[in-house]
């Protein structure tokens, strides 16, 4: 059986959050990046990265690259030295906007090892590293898998003498094709530890049963496209009202999002991008209000209409005889 040679990964963006669902629910989006990984036939260890497409000068090109970190961490998995390996690197997700670009280097790394290895390990396996490597699941599994996903922790029940351990129960959620996911990445960044940092330790009652009963409105909406149950879902007490402030012109771009139709403004992941929920024939108002607002803030920012990705990290391999 020839063995694999060269994969290529492609991965979708995800936007995580959606309001109340905070580390918890996410999405695949129609924007993605590319990985290409090329066995080296060489005698000592050595590795090749090269990295094209928007802002692909700031990507680190040495061992710590999170592509290849990931793609060194299946290997460890395995109990198998990783093979001296070229990874082409094409960009179509802007970094650190909050649209996932870590998730799509996690899910790249670890799929392209896993094929390039002989496929050891089963895509949940795969998954269950991915989530361990981010943290949190609400980017990593809708880039592996697509679709939007509500994570949460299962309880595995171990064998007479070992420990309990999490695994992860993944459920999909229905997405109206009605309602159509509008991104508006602005030329700013933030940094998810940043985001973090300006969260509270601890939360109120009185907001977790909020968060409780919008999360899971919103999940009927989705399924549903009413549009009374997505206008009240998109509301969240738990990360928005906090990272806000990191926004330059987050009310003012909101407030005309919603004069302009759309159903909620989110931000998505730890931001800066905001993300519109939109019905189908509304998007061109929607994305021209957001565009002028931000622009009278001093912001530039690409503001585009996008689909849900129903497959989520696709591949295709080249085999030596």
């Amino acid at each position: 059986m020839p063995s694999v040679s060269c994969v290529t990964v492609t991965v979708p963006a995800t936007t995580a959050n959606l309001g109340p669902g905070f580390d918890c629910i996410g999405a695949a989006l129609t924007l993605y990046n590319q990985f290409k990984f090329t066995r080296l036939d060489s005698a000592k260890p050595e590795l090749k990265i090269t990295v094209t497409g928007a802002e692909a000068e700031r990507v680190n090109t040495s061992a710590d690259n999170l592509v290849y970190q990931s793609f060194v961490k299946l290997y460890q998995h395995i109990s198998e030295t990783p093979p001296s390996v070229e990874i082409e690197i094409d960009l179509g997700v802007p970094l650190a906007r909050g649209l996932g670009s870590s998730a799509t280097a996690i899910a790249g790394g670890l799929v392209g090892a896993n094929l390039l290895a002989g496929s050891p390990l089963s895509q949940a396996e795969v998954m269950e590293l991915a989530i361990a490597m981010e943290g949190h699941p609400d980017n990593v599994v809708p880039a592996l898998l697509g679709g939007c996903r509500l994570a949460a922790t299962g309880l595995n029940e171990p064998q007479r003498g070992e420990p309990r351990e999490e695994g992860w129960e993944i459920c999909e959620v229905p997405w109206h094709s009605d309602i159509v996911p509008v991104v508006a990445i602005p030329d700013f960044e933030l940094s998810t530890s940043e985001a973090r940092r300006v969260l509270p330790n601890q939360y109120s009652r009185a907001d977790a049963i909020f968060n409780t009963a919008h999360l899971g409105l919103l999940l009927r909406g989705l399924e549903t496209g009413r549009e009374d149950w997505l206008r009240a879902a998109l509301q969240d007490r738990i990360h928005q009202p906090y990272r806000k402030a990191l926004i330059p012109g987050y009310d003012a771009v909101r407030e005309a999002a919603m004069a302009a139709g759309a159903l909620g403004m989110v931000i998505s992941g730890a931001g800066p991008t905001l993300l519109a929920v939109v019905r189908r024939d509304l998007c061109v108002s929607v994305e021209e209000a957001i565009a002028t607002t931000w622009q009278q803030e001093g912001i530039k920012a690409q503001v585009r209409s996008l689909s849900i990705d129903l497959h989520g990290a696709s591949s295709s391999t080249e085999a030596l005889p």
